[in-house]
């Protein structure tokens, strides 16, 4: 068993790359609009909203890492500003490590403007409907500048399976490739 955790801030490209490893490798993608776009509807962006997010994907995490499958990705924001997230990240990888599982910790970083006009792909409205207002979506995305750091500093993660990839420049498939071949995540399907 494999998990990915793919991370970075909004727009950044997570979700994109994240289908791309999947349709290469077959691990499952769990993007964290799932959960949001389920519960959004009904709370709004409130901290209720957000705690039934974080038990549903506990849950998912608890019983996805007892089951046979290969893996998974899961993407999210990491504030590296809030201790929350440190000990969110920790029990994560406690939970599927507790299984045998192996954690891969993909950090993808990207200039503001390429950030800003990914954030209008059709791929990213289509899967989240919740970001379909875009100009409601850009806002929150550039308040988040002032008071979150969602991309680590050199040396800030020491995990033994960690790659930061600045993908202002590139492709979700060629950002893919490289996640994959860094952690040789084929091997595992083509034994």
């Amino acid at each position: 068993m494999k998990l990915v955790l793919l991370f970075g801030p909004q727009a950044v490209g997570k979700m994109t790359v994240g289908q791309e490893v999947e349709k290469a490798t077959g691990l499952k993608l769990f993007h964290n609009h799932m959960t949001i776009e389920l519960l959004q509807p009904f709370f709004g962006f409130t901290d209720e909203m957000w705690r039934l997010s974080t038990l549903m994907r506990e849950e998912i995490f608890e019983a996805f890492a007892k089951s046979d499958q290969e893996g998974m990705i899961f993407t999210f924001m990491w504030a590296f500003n809030e201790q929350e997230d440190w000990d969110w990240v920790e029990k994560v990888e406690a939970i599927f490590e507790s299984n045998g599982a192996e954690v891969y910790f993909v950090e993808l970083e990207s200039d503001l403007e390429v950030r800003l006009e990914r954030n209008k792909t059709e791929n990213r409205l289509q899967h989240k409907p919740s970001k379909r207002n875009v100009e409601d979506s850009e806002k929150r995305l550039l308040a988040s500048l002032d008071r979150l750091r969602l991309n680590s500093r050199e040396g800030e993660i020491h995990k033994e399976h960690y790659l930061k990839i600045n993908n202002t420049s590139l492709t979700p498939g060629e950002t893919a490739k490289k996640i994959i071949e860094v952690f040789k995540l084929t091997k595992a399907f083509e034994n």
